[in-house]
């Protein structure tokens, strides 16, 4: 199945082209806070961490968990290895977050271990990485009711190098109950010897009930799929059935193993160009040229055919089709122009241009089987006429007063990867793409869960809009829906230069970005306003108004998580849980 390039297509009602700008309200946003019994289990990169690639998948990890399956629900993991749960109901009565599981208290003293992770699988399920190598396929029972009960693990065994969890699905199928996990790696590259020797490992695994004579609780581990790229990926996601796979990233990833074994792809046969030697060679002055024709062994001069005019030449052999034939490129003197057989080998013939100075650029018109041989003058000649296409300059320009565009001095908004991104839908079956939309200038910005059933969405910048894409992929023939727009919102996130999580809520109803320390920005969605306000520059009234809020935390701790919900905006430092109550409808 060949991949079929793609393109997003825009949903023209989603878009305001009349948005001017967000208005700054210092409406007061209420904040309630949440101390924790102990600190939130943050990795810190080693030396041998030293990588891009080890900054993205584990420098930049939100340590909060939102549950896309009741409402106001997120989950963290703190040092003493407890998964940690907290539901809101009432904002002024928090309560503390409750233990629902305990991992194993010597994971901690593996040397190479990362971060725990954690993906709320289905209503009733989760997946665990403890960071040691281990995966955890956990009965919850039902999260949201309040009681909190203890998560059953079902599944537990180690799996290979330490990873972590980038989302997992759970489905049946022929009465089989099957969980896909999804997890990444970055991982040592022993055959590199370019770059920082490091490349992305993303492996799909799936765990399915073996059900034989009622053991409901055995699973085990069924199918291993392993991929290999040079980036994190910005977006990584299961279909809700296991039968595809989305990935949005800088780099491409190709399928390397199935079960363990390397995966063989035909080699396509490598365009075999015949190499023959040129028919003839010739050179020329600015008055005359010589050209060589190669002869057959043995041919004599009675065996000659030549045939001249002022614009035309003939050179062949008796008996054979002529070797060089057509009409020349200029004119010639007939008269002053002679031949020779040269070595017994070759046909030397001698032309006398009738127009002098000018250089020919091919001897017979549309012959490409012969060979100009040019002198080190004639090519000096060439290099000095051309030399004003070629600056020292970075970018050169010809007005004097404007100095020459240097690419380093432009913003981060303006530049893009060197490498396209793009999305692409893999095929579960086939492990081949079937579906490749080449990104371009549409920066990832964030990724959102906005139905639980679904898979996750993803945020793109087009111009200074940030569109929101739901993937489809129940329908091969348009796999992205435009689903909601956040107008101006990729301008100005690019203004945000100290920027660590982005996200909206699963209603889109605003979007919120946060600094690393402290800061936290909310951008609401248009809404109509209250009283009668007029544009005095344009004379016309005023029906909505977009609204950006500011929250500063009383904290000086990092922000290490950040979720958000249709009422609240959840922040997560290393000792406390901040709980933002963003919409009261």
């Amino acid at each position: 199945m060949a991949a079929a390039n793609y393109s997003l297509k825009v949903n023209r009602e989603l878009l305001d082209p009349n948005f001017e700008s967000y208005r700054l309200s210092l409406d007061a946003i209420p904040s309630y806070t949440v101390e924790l019994d102990a600190a939130v289990e943050e990795l810190k990169l080693k030396d041998s961490q030293y990588t891009l690639e080890h900054m993205q998948a584990f420098g930049m990890f939100n340590y909060l968990h939102l549950d896309p399956w009741y409402e106001d629900s997120v989950l963290f993991v703190d040092c003493e290895g407890r998964v940690l749960s907290l539901t809101v109901t009432l904002d002024t009565a928090l309560g503390k977050p409750r233990e629902v599981f305990l991992m194993n208290p010597n994971s901690s003293s593996c040397e190479d271990r990362l971060c725990a992770s954690l993906s709320l699988t289905s209503a009733t399920w989760a997946a665990l990485s403890d960071g040691t190598g281990h995966l955890h396929l956990l009965r919850t029972s039902k999260r949201g009711n309040g009681s909190l009960n203890k998560w059953e693990p079902l599944f537990s065994e180690s799996i290979g190098d330490p990873f972590v969890i980038l989302h997992s699905v759970s489905h049946v199928d022929a009465g089989v109950h099957s969980i896909e996990v999804l997890i990444l790696r970055v991982q040592k590259d022993p055959e590199e010897t370019k770059g920082s020797g490091f490349f992305v490992g993303l492996e799909w695994i799936t765990v399915s009930n073996a059900h034989e004579k009622g053991q409901e609780k055995s699973y085990a581990l069924t199918r291993r799929r392993s991929l290999c790229g040079r980036t994190v990926p910005h977006y990584a996601a299961l279909e809700p059935q296991g039968k595809g796979l989305m990935l949005a990233s800088e780099k491409p990833f190709t399928f390397t193993h199935l079960d363990g074994r390397p995966i063989e792809r035909p080699k396509p046969e490598p365009m075999e160009l015949e190499k023959t030697d040129p028919i003839y060679v010739w050179q020329q002055s600015a008055e005359d040229l010589t050209v060589c024709v190669r002869l057959p062994q043995g041919v004599t001069k009675d065996a000659v055919q030549f045939h001249l005019t002022a614009h035309n030449l003939s050179v062949g052999v008796q008996g054979f089709s002529p070797l060089l034939q057509g009409q020349l490129y200029a004119a010639v003197d007939p008269e002053a122009s002679a031949w020779f057989i040269k070595d017994n080998k070759s046909l030397e013939v001698t032309l006398q241009k009738r127009s002098e100075g000018a250089l020919w650029p091919e001897l017979v018109m549309g012959d490409r089987r012969g060979e100009l041989v040019m002198s080190d003058e004639q090519t000096a000649q060439i290099h000095e006429r051309l030399k004003h296409l070629t600056s020292e300059e970075l970018v050169a320009t010809s007005d004097s007063d404007k100095p020459p565009c240097n690419s380093q001095e432009l913003e981060d908004c303006d530049g893009f990867p060197d490498d396209c991104s793009s999305l692409v839908h893999f095929d579960g079956e086939t492990l081949k793409s079937t579906r490749v939309v080449n990104l371009g200038s549409h920066q990832y910005l964030f990724t959102v869960q906005s139905d639980p059933t679904q898979m996750p969405c993803l945020c793109l910048r087009h111009d200074v809009d940030a569109l929101v894409w739901q993937p489809r992929p129940e329908r091969p023939e348009h796999m992205w829906e435009h689903v909601a727009t956040f107008n101006a919102l990729g301008y100005v996130q690019a203004s945000k230069r100290d920027k660590k999580f982005a996200t909206c809520a699963p209603n889109f109803s605003y979007a919120s970005l946060c600094e690393c320390l402290r800061r936290a920005f909310i951008y609401r969605q248009p809404a109509p306003v209250e009283t009668v306000l007029f544009n005095r520059r344009q004379g016309r009234q005023v029906g909505q108004v977009a609204k950006q809020q500011v929250s500063s935390l009383d904290s000086d701790r990092p922000i290490l998580g950040f979720r958000a919900t249709d009422e609240r905006l959840f922040i997560l430092t290393s000792s406390h849980l901040h709980v933002l109550k963003v919409n009261n409808d």
